[in-house]
């Protein structure tokens, strides 16, 4: 039998600070450290000040980030500071002491996009215990060429978490890193013989792996008014009220399918 002993005393956790508060400020001051250690820095809460938060952070200049004279400046800063609490040590796989070029230093700024990484590894190393093509470690290097190009974009963040959380879907729909759910058959046109047979996985972004014949289309989850759409490079699912349409091929008739029984 366990030992009883007395209930710890309960000790009550300060609220929070309302945002744009001075006190706010204070606890925002309090981990980012704004100033050079020897009591020299900006005025907390000054305009000079949120630029270092925002330097900070890594979100200066990024069009994202609202007015600094705006409520929603401090409301975007504080889920910036959320978000990196649990993600303070997260550092890519690769050494981020040395001088590299803008997207590899973004993403050694960025918590969130330092934990994509650590997560494109892992399923990176995944992917190579399946035996995978022999061109496949160039694929990956051409994927890391394609996604470095994402200081091009508007938004370079947004661009670099796009082609993460692709390519790691990709990857774990094409060698079933993860549990799928199918296959299931259609069959179009009402002939039996006319039939694409498709695996659909729970990644992030959702992704299907669809079969007609020799051919394979893998096809990310697209918006829809109604039902589930999928896009891949030149072919198309939508199911909606147990009946899909299939564009299979570029420029191609739509073709009608329904799940066999």
């Amino acid at each position: 039998m366990e030992a009883v002993t007395d209930p710890a005393p309960i000790v009550e956790s300060q609220p929070a600070p309302a945002l744009c508060t001075d006190d706010w400020y204070r606890a925002v001051e309090s981990t980012i450290m704004s100033g050079d250690g020897q009591g020299h820095g900006p005025d907390i809460g000054s305009d000079e000040w949120k630029s270092v938060v925002e330097f900070r952070l890594g979100v200066r200049g990024q069009p994202q980030v609202p007015a600094r004279d705006d409520p929603a400046w401090c409301d975007y800063i504080e889920g910036q500071l959320q978000a990196r609490k649990g993600e303070a040590a997260a550092v890519p796989t690769y050494a981020c002491d040395a001088e590299l070029p803008a997207i590899p230093t973004l993403i050694c700024s960025t918590p969130e996009l330092a934990v994509l990484d650590q997560q494109m590894a892992a399923v990176y190393g995944e992917a190579l215990a399946k035996q995978p093509p022999p061109l496949f470690k160039a694929e990956q290097r051409g994927w890391i060429k394609g996604r470095d190009e994402c200081w091009k974009a508007t938004d370079h963040q947004a661009c670099v978490k796009y082609e993460y959380q692709h390519r790691i879907a990709e990857l774990q729909a094409r060698f079933r890193l993860v549990e799928g759910r199918g296959p299931v058959v259609f069959a179009c046109e009402g002939d039996p013989r006319n039939e694409v047979v498709i695996t659909f996985y729970p990644t992030e972004p959702r992704t299907l792996v669809a079969e007609r014949g020799d051919s394979v289309s893998l096809m990310f989850a697209d918006s829809a008014a109604s039902g589930s759409k999928y896009l891949g490079p030149n072919e198309s699912f939508w199911e909606h009220q147990g009946e899909a349409k299939i564009v299979w091929g570029y420029n191609t008739e739509p073709m009608t399918c329904r799940p066999v029984s």
